[in-house]
């Protein structure tokens, strides 16, 4: 029998090493499923303009990110929760800055990856706790992290916020300056299809989800996973031990009380024009 073709988008970080296992291991294929995985190391705005373009057909993707998306018109839907646990942002400077902590950032110019990646989102929530004026926040467009890291060495841009334990090696380097972290109030990741991949293949979606659950369940007792993740992302091995003792993945759908959490937080920014009625969940699979 032929196999469907379902293509994933998704980072290069850690948080994916569930789907690359069960890639890896055959899981998918052997129940029918080509899951072909697309990487974006310019992160969740990248994706959502996959989604919308219809060149991949589900993403691992931050949660707020592509909550904003859909409430301005992506034609996707949440087919389930990811990652539960908060997503830790490191906030960070050139090693070379004169900024000491986050404070000292107030005003000044911050690097993102893309209009409406996380990147961009979580610059206006953190500037939002704080108290912070964002009505004249200068955002400076850079795309991968290597170009966030020319751009704060350069003086193009001051800071630049992204995931703690994935920037740390270029901490450990003293390429950047990390002055604080600044955790999300909601669940990190979700996983999300395209309408169009909904409509016509509900039945692999169900069986993609099932493999990837099997994996996500037990992923922690894998034998030496810390070591993999160490050794394939550049880790030291006690960053993975910690990252991976604070994040857990999920096998359900993420919590209404979620979606309006994120929405409020972004009709406060700005963000979006209003709270959306639109279903953004699959309800069933």
């Amino acid at each position: 029998m032929k196999s469907k073709t379902l293509k994933l988008g998704g980072v290069p970080e850690h948080f994916n090493m569930p789907i690359h296992l069960a890639i890896e291991q055959g899981l998918f294929s052997a129940k029918g499923i080509d899951v072909q995985w697309v990487e974006f190391p310019d992160g969740t705005g990248a994706m959502n303009k996959a989604l919308w373009e219809g060149k991949i057909d589900m993403a691992i993707i931050l949660t707020e990110g592509i909550i904003r998306d859909i409430a301005n018109g992506n034609p996707s839907k949440i087919i389930q929760n990811y990652v539960s646990s908060p997503l830790r942002w490191g906030i960070h400077v050139d090693a070379k800055s004169s900024f000491e902590n986050i404070d000292d950032l107030e005003g000044k110019r911050v690097a993102i990856s893309r209009i409406g990646s996380g990147s961009h989102v979580m610059a206006y929530v953190q500037a939002h706790e704080k108290g912070w004026d964002t009505s004249a926040f200068e955002l400076v467009e850079i795309g991968t992290v290597d170009k966030a890291i020319e751009a704060l060495a350069e003086e193009k841009a001051d800071y630049f916020m992204w995931e703690h334990f994935t920037t740390k090696p270029l901490v450990d380097k003293g390429i950047f300056k990390r002055v604080g972290d600044f955790p999300t109030p909601w669940s990190s990741f979700v996983v999300a299809a395209t309408d169009e991949c909904i409509e016509n293949n509900n039945q692999h979606l169900a069986t993609f989800l099932k493999v990837l659950n099997a994996v996500t369940a037990q992923f922690k007792s894998v034998k030496d996973i810390e070591k993999t993740i160490a050794k394939n992302y550049d880790q030291q091995l006690e960053d993975v031990q910690k990252w991976i003792s604070l994040t857990e993945w999920s096998q359900d759908q993420l919590k209404e009380k979620e979606l309006k959490i994120v929405q409020e937080r972004l009709l406060d920014l700005k963000m979006v024009d209003n709270i959306c009625e639109k279903d953004f969940f699959l309800k069933s699979i």
